[in-house]
C-alpha cells in the first residue's frame, strides 16, 4: 500500500533501531543497499536515501511517506503533510538547530550587527538566503559541502551550520549569534496520498506504533502487592504518568498496584517500596505506550 522512504547517513542507525523496536524491522540485503522491506501489510516498498532529498521526493509523489528533518523540508521548500515529530536524532532526543555562528572574539552579537557583503558559508543556501533577506542583510552566501565551521576566518566571515549540542562550534572557536530554525525529525506524507482515506489510516497506524515506541523509551512497568494499611504510604512514593492502577487482592488482604515509572529512578524506588512494606515487586520492560 505505502511507499516508504527512510533517511540514510547520520539518522540511519537511530531510524532503523526505532523501527526494529516498534516491531517494524527493516530488512535489506546489505548495510549499503538502498532498497529494503518491512514485513507489514501496510508497507509495500522501502527505500533508504539521503534526508536532503526526501522532502522533495515525497512532495513530488515518488513516495507516500517518509522520515526527514524539518531543516531539509524547509531548505527544499517541500510541500508535505507532517504527521508529527519523532523526537530522536543521531546523538540525543534533543532537536537540532540551524544557527548563525561567528568567531568568538568577534564584536558581532546578532545578525543585525553583520555588514552588507558579509561572506557566509552554509549547507543550507536557500534557507540562509531567505533568513538574511528577511533580516535586511545583503550577504554573499556560498554553498558548503561540509566542514563548514573550519572555513572561518580565512574563507568566510560567518557560518550557518547545524548543531545538536554546540560542542563542535565551541571547539572551533565560534559563538552562536542567532538560530534560524529548530528542527526535529518528522514523519511526513505526500498530500495526495494523505488525502486517500485508506492510505491515511495506514499512515496514522504506523505513526501510532512509532510514537508509542518513543514514549516507552526510558520507562518501566512496576507491579507490587501491599497490605491494606500500607496503601497510602506506598502510593505516595510512586511517580506516575497519570495515577497508579490499584486493585484489591482476593480475600481483602491488600492491594495489587502497577504503574509506569522512569527507568532512571527504579533503583532508588524499589528499596523504598520494600521499606514501605510492598512485596512481590516486579520490574517489567516496556515496548510501547499508546495513549
Amino acid at each position: 500500500m505505502l511507499q516508504l522512504v527512510l533517511p540514510k547517513g547520520s539518522l540511519e542507525k537511530a531510524t532503523l533501531e526505532l523501527f526494529a523496536a516498534a516491531d517494524l524491522a527493516v530488512h535489506r540485503d546489505s548495510s549499503v543497499s538502498y532498497k529494503a522491506s518491512v514485513t507489514d501489510p501496510r508497507i509495500d516498498e522501502v527505500r533508504i536515501l539521503r534526508p536532503q532529498e526526501i522532502g522533495s521526493y515525497i512532495a513530488d509523489g515518488l513516495f507516500d511517506l517518509g522520515i526527514t528533518g524539518r531543516d531539509w523540508i524547509e531548505e527544499t521548500n517541500s510541500e508535505v503533510v507532517s504527521l508529527g515529530e519523532l523526537k530522536y536524532s543521531k546523538a540525543t532526543s534533543k532537536p537540532v538547530r540551524i544557527v548563525v555562528a561567528v568567531p568568538e572574539e568577534s564584536a558581532w552579537e546578532s545578525v543585525a550587527d553583520l555588514p552588507d557583503g558579509v561572506r557566509v558559508s552554509s549547507e543550507y543556501p536557500e534557507l540562509t538566503k531567505r533568513f538574511f533577506a528577511e533580516a535586511g542583510v545583503e550577504a554573499d552566501i556560498r554553498l558548503s559541502y561540509g566542514a563548514t565551521e573550519a572555513k572561518i576566518p580565512d574563507i568566510v566571515d560567518v557560518v550557518v551550520d547545524i548543531t545538536e549540542t554546540g560542542r563542535a562550534l565551541r571547539a572551533a572557536g565560534l559563538k552562536i549569534i542567532d538560530t534560524i530554525l529548530t528542527s526535529y525529525t518528522e514523519l511526513v506524507a505526500n498530500p495526495a496520498a494523505y488525502a486517500d482515506d485508506e492510505k491515511r489510516h495506514a499512515m496514522e497506524q504506523l505513526n501510532t506504533l512509532l510514537q508509542g515506541t518513543l514514549e516507552a523509551r526510558g520507562k518501566v512497568l512496576v507491579k507490587m502487592n501491599v497490605p491494606t494499611d500500607g496503601l497510602h504510604e506506598v502510593t505516595t512514593l510512586l511517580p506516575s504518568m497519570k495515577a497508579p492502577t490499584v486493585n484489591e487482592l482476593l480475600g481483602g488482604v491488600g492491594y495489587s498496584i502497577e504503574t509506569v515509572v522512569p527507568k532512571s529512578e527504579i533503583n532508588i524506588l524499589i528499596p523504598a517500596l520494600r521499606d514501605a512494606r510492598a512485596t512481590d515487586i516486579i520490574e517489567l520492560p516496556l515496548s510501547k505506550i499508546v495513549h
